[in-house]
């Protein structure tokens, strides 16, 4: 239903009065006192257009005769109240005289009532008066409504970010925290799935430890292995290494997964020289302190079978295959101070690294004797120590 003025539409501009009156000289009237002050005038000649009318259109006053035939003012301002979409909106009941009417018009839920004939003056005043409170009542509303919105988005951001904060604190058990964000963001998880990827793994532990751990006051044991493995551990970050596990003074670091490495020997390789250069200085540190400890390193290159292992609630990333196995014997046999590779690792070494062959060694648990090389330093680590 489209509500007209009389005779023309009128845009929903201002303040907006629904003028509700059976009689056509009455609108009229209305029209001619309250369109010149700047109200927005619609009318409706029953109760029924009027309901009509409030259902398609937005007002902030309706002005309502008493006396209509069929439905009367006080039936249609009972239902104008009984509806939760106007429940709220200002009702003037016009009445010809008498306490009585303004009592009922009271009792029906009328919020303000104008007696025949009234006084142009105080309509305007009342009009203007109640369209105040509608609008402040309507603000309130859209702010209400707006603030459960914005609650409801924040609630969502807070549970997406807490969920993101745990995802970020389990990948951060095994990744750097550069590559964890980045798969946080992505929202990537499928490298945890099982997989095979041709990968570098480090094997690195302290000479003598097991005699020092005999022979040590726990508190001593524990103070170690907190430096070194600090140490060691900003190091794996720094080179964007996979954290496999920390055992005691052991370390397993793998590269090429989950991110792509295309120098994973190099890296791997300098990030074990770095590594030495801590260990020796926290060494200088240990004897001081009466404990003779060394550090051995062991690399080598090849395919694995990688992914998620544990259960509900303890999850580790693991690499299971020969390659880890043969960088754990590697790590074993190294003197204090070694870092032995294996031929794949050598030969993705550039003229930057030096080195020195081994010849063959019996690795235990290896079934062939495997060549074996010593990297004793690199060019670019010692003109930056």
């Amino acid at each position: 239903m489209t509500v007209r003025a009389e005779g023309a539409l009128v845009p929903l501009t201002g303040v907006r009065v629904l003028v509700v009156d059976d009689l056509e000289q009455n609108r009229k009237l209305m029209h001619a006192v309250l369109e010149p002050h700047g109200f927005v005038v619609h009318s409706a000649e029953s109760g029924a257009s009027a309901l009509l009318a409030l259902a398609e259109c937005p007002f902030d006053v309706v002005l309502l005769d008493v006396l209509m035939p069929v439905m009367d003012g006080y039936e249609t301002c009972a239902r104008i109240k009984a509806d939760p979409r106007t429940a709220m909106l200002p009702v003037v009941m016009v009445t010809a005289s008498g306490s009585r009417q303004r009592l009922l018009a009271l009792e029906v839920g009328a919020d303000d009532f104008v007696t025949k004939p009234f006084d142009q003056a105080e309509l305007m005043a009342r009009v203007r008066s109640l369209a105040r409170v509608k609008r402040l009542h309507d603000t309130v509303v859209e702010q209400t409504v707006a603030l459960e919105r914005w609650n409801a988005e924040l609630e969502s951001r807070v549970a997406e970010q807490v969920s993101d904060l745990e995802r970020l604190n389990r990948l951060r058990r095994f990744l750097s925290p550069q590559i964890a964000g980045l798969i946080v963001e992505s929202g990537d998880e499928s490298f945890l799935e099982s997989h095979r990827r041709d990968i570098t793994t480090v094997f690195t532990d302290l000479r003598g430890f097991t005699a020092f751990a005999e022979t040590s006051e726990p508190e001593e044991t524990m103070a170690v292995l907190r430096e070194y493995h600090a140490a060691l551990g900003e190091l794996v970050f720094a080179y964007e290494g996979t954290l496999e596990h920390f055992a005691g003074d052991g370390l397993m670091v793998f590269f090429n997964d989950p991110p792509p490495c295309a120098d994973a020997p190099r890296r791997a390789v300098r990030m074990a020289l770095r590594m030495r250069d801590r260990v020796d200085g926290l060494a200088a540190q240990w004897r001081r302190q009466g404990h003779n400890l060394g550090f051995g390193v062991g690399i080598a290159q090849g395919y694995a079978t990688l992914g998620r292992v544990g259960f509900e609630g303890r999850w580790d990333y693991a690499a299971i295959g020969t390659v880890t196995n043969v960088a754990a014997r590697l790590c074993a046999a190294a003197a204090s101070r070694q870092v032995l590779v294996s031929p794949r690792v050598l030969a993705g070494l550039d003229d930057s690294f030096r080195t020195r062959s081994l010849g063959p060694v019996e690795l235990r648990g290896i079934s062939r004797p495997l060549e074996v090389h010593e990297v004793l330093g690199s060019v670019e680590q010692e003109a930056n120590p």
